[in-house]
């Protein structure tokens, strides 16, 4: 169950996402937080860029290229 657009658009400050294909040590999916605002745009509705963090070091964007790879829910 990957997410969609519909639901990144809805992503809150905060929240936990999961890797569908990255694992822990301990063989659990990785855990993604997000920790900004979604930025949307106008003109191009389908674009999204969402700050998220994974790790004690590691900030990133989720764009709408990336959501095929992330769930809500933990995926064992």
């Amino acid at each position: 169950m990957t997410l969609t657009l519909e639901e990144a658009k809805k992503l809150e400050i905060g929240q936990i996402l999961y890797h569908t294909i990255n694992k822990n040590a301990d063989g659990s999916s990785q855990r993604w937080r997000v920790t900004g605002k979604v930025k949307r745009w106008k003109r191009a509705p389908e674009r999204i860029k969402v700050p998220i963090k994974t790790g004690l070091y590691n900030n990133s964007y989720l764009t709408e290229d990336d959501l095929h790879l992330l769930s809500k829910k933990c995926i064992y």
